[in-house]
């Protein structure tokens, strides 16, 4: 296992536990409108988000789904219900691969969707193929990014698509300023990122990778009022004692939200949502 995988490993071992209590099992951005203006349940704009990212996409059937970096399966178990797909969902934690097998046995969905401990960038032709390549909110993690997008169109079945939400920084030129390179190293060093790169590279790296039809949006302004209710929920006495207990890092993680919130504000964070489909 690589440094970065040991680290974001531990980093989800720790923290996964905090954020299920208090969040429930979607661990990503929540959506608020097109406009950001509407405030949903935080838990609801969590949920609100895959569904809203899977009307995007125009997922409309998936019989074989990869779920790339799955955390603890919500994402799985909603593509499994709704198109009674069978998943298959990755994760370098073990802890949230434990907690999304008791879920998914909670919800009944035992036969559809199954959550490896594994590296999403050693996922094979022969663990598919797949209809639909699901990633969100995974792909920051990955440091080659253009390979990721190669793994991706492998294995893919023609016809099948891609659907990616992840975190980027904005577009250059011009060129980022010292300032801007230092708040992104901050949240690279405490949420074990490889360097980001615009929404604008990762979309030429897909065609480059050989999808069609690629598309991407920008959804910065729907998800970033998600950083200040998470920073909301950290101040009740129940998330501070369960900071303390999950340690140094999971605190040091928290305390990266004030750099969200002030990356999406200088308009430096981005969130970018990507689909492409594979020739048939």
């Amino acid at each position: 296992m690589t440094t970065l995988n040991a680290r974001i490993r531990r980093f989800y071992d720790r923290s996964t536990p905090l954020w299920l209590e208090v969040w429930g099992e979607h661990l990503h951005h929540g959506y608020y409108g097109a406009d950001g203006s509407a405030r949903p349940e935080p838990r609801q704009a969590q949920a609100d988000l895959v569904s809203e990212l899977v009307r995007w996409g125009g997922v409309r059937h998936a019989r074989r789904v990869l779920d790339a970096g799955c955390g603890v399966g919500g994402s799985a178990r909603y593509l499994a219900s709704q198109f009674g797909a069978s998943v298959l969902g990755v994760t370098l934690s073990p802890v949230q691969a434990a907690q999304a097998t008791r879920y998914t046995e909670e919800a009944g969905l035992q036969q559809q969707v199954e959550v490896q401990v594994r590296d999403m960038m050693e996922v094979s032709e022969a663990d598919g193929p797949f209809g639909l390549v699901w990633s969100l909110e995974s792909a920051e993690h990955i440091a080659d990014k253009a390979e990721l997008f190669r793994l991706f169109h492998r294995v893919l079945t023609p016809g099948g698509q891609l659907v990616m939400a992840t975190w980027c920084h904005r577009l250059t030129p011009p060129e980022l300023t010292r300032r801007e390179q230092r708040l992104l190293e901050r949240i690279y060093r405490l949420y074990h990122l490889p360097p980001m790169v615009p929404r604008e590279t990762l979309e030429a790296m897909a065609q480059a990778a050989g999808f069609r039809d690629v598309r991407t949006e920008d959804w910065s302004r729907s998800v970033a009022p998600f950083w200040m209710a998470v920073l909301r929920s950290a101040v009740n006495l129940r998330s501070i004692i369960g900071l303390f207990r999950a340690g140094w890092p999971t605190l040091k993680g928290a305390w990266a939200m004030l750099y969200m919130i002030r990356g999406y504000r200088m308009g430096l964070i981005r969130f970018a949502v990507l689909k492409g489909g594979k020739g048939g």
